[in-house]
């Protein structure tokens, strides 16, 4: 039996947000939910993941699990925040991530000077995911495919006919993830992406990211045949070594994302917030160089 999946889009980054459900039994997953965050004025807001939620409850659906597909850059992940939302609702639901977490935690506390108050051993999370563990959503067995490279711990959902790839690659026009952060290296993203290819043709791929033109939709999903025969970056045909050559020289053109530092300080604590101060004020660390 295949999953029904429903996608939703959070415009500020271009985030998509995946409530993936068995028809059998109504158990369900939340895949890379996203918090509402304004950089300029540090609010928080939970309308994007109230939305989610609403959805699943309109459709009598229990969530069981909330997963993420890596430690995010680009938005702050409402992990937590739906966690807790749910356990005051009288639901369990646990957040799963890969087990590279670790090494993202012990890179990033040392970035923003963390180490009195962040344990990087993962254990924020509920459940740390190894490359071909198997768990179910209900009746659906989903199987953990790790995919690192755009960073140490991404990891894939094989749900059925639907794989959920986080930002391991972009629909075809767009290519694939950037390699350039820590941990990252184009030759690993090649080889994940290769066990991507190497699913069925017909094998729905779900994307995390979507950068539309002006006046066009939003793709969440694409295939693995439109991928081999159409990624603007990396072909069934394209070789490793072409595939790093153009990496390298692209990653060296591109921008820090404009939330990295408060995403991922949110993002390795599962979604939380920096604890509170003794005035109950919650503060981001902004690593400053100088030249």
């Amino acid at each position: 039996m295949n999953a029904n999946v429903q996608s939703f889009f959070h415009a500020a980054t271009s985030a998509w947000t995946h409530l993936v459900s068995d028809p059998a039994t109504r158990a369900a997953a939340v895949i890379d939910p996203v918090l509402d965050f304004d950089l300029s004025s540090g609010q928080v807001r939970h309308d994007s993941a109230y939305g989610v939620l609403d959805a699943a409850r309109g459709q009598g659906l229990r969530i069981d699990w909330i997963l993420e597909t890596h430690a995010h850059a680009d938005h702050l992940t409402a992990a937590q925040w739906m966690r807790e939302a749910l356990a005051a609702q009288g639901a369990r639901a646990a957040i799963g991530i890969g087990a590279g977490i670790v090494t993202v935690q012990r890179h990033f506390r040392r970035v923003f000077a963390l180490e009195e108050e962040l344990a990087a051993d993962g254990s924020q999370f509920d459940r740390l995911l190894a490359d071909g563990e198997q768990f179910r959503i209900g009746s659906l067995q989903v199987r953990v495919l790790a995919t690192p490279g755009h960073t140490p711990d991404g990891l894939s959902y094989l749900v059925g006919d639907a794989v959920f790839v986080g930002d391991t690659l972009f629909a075809p026009r767009l290519g694939t993830a950037r390699c350039d952060f820590p941990g990252g290296d184009a030759a690993t993203l090649y080889r994940s992406i290769q066990r991507l290819y190497a699913l069925p043709d017909e094998t729905r791929i779900f994307l995390c990211h979507d950068y539309p033109a002006a006046g066009d939709e939003p793709e969440c999903v694409t295939t693995v045949a439109a991928q081999k025969s159409g990624n603007a970056q990396l072909r069934a045909d394209t070789s490793e070594a072409d595939y790093v050559a153009f990496r390298t020289r692209r990653d060296a053109t591109l921008a820090v994302p404009r939330l990295l530092y408060a995403a991922l300080q949110v993002n390795i604590r599962a979604g939380a917030l920096p604890p509170a101060d003794a005035e109950g004020r919650r503060l981001l660390r902004l690593p400053v160089t100088l030249d």
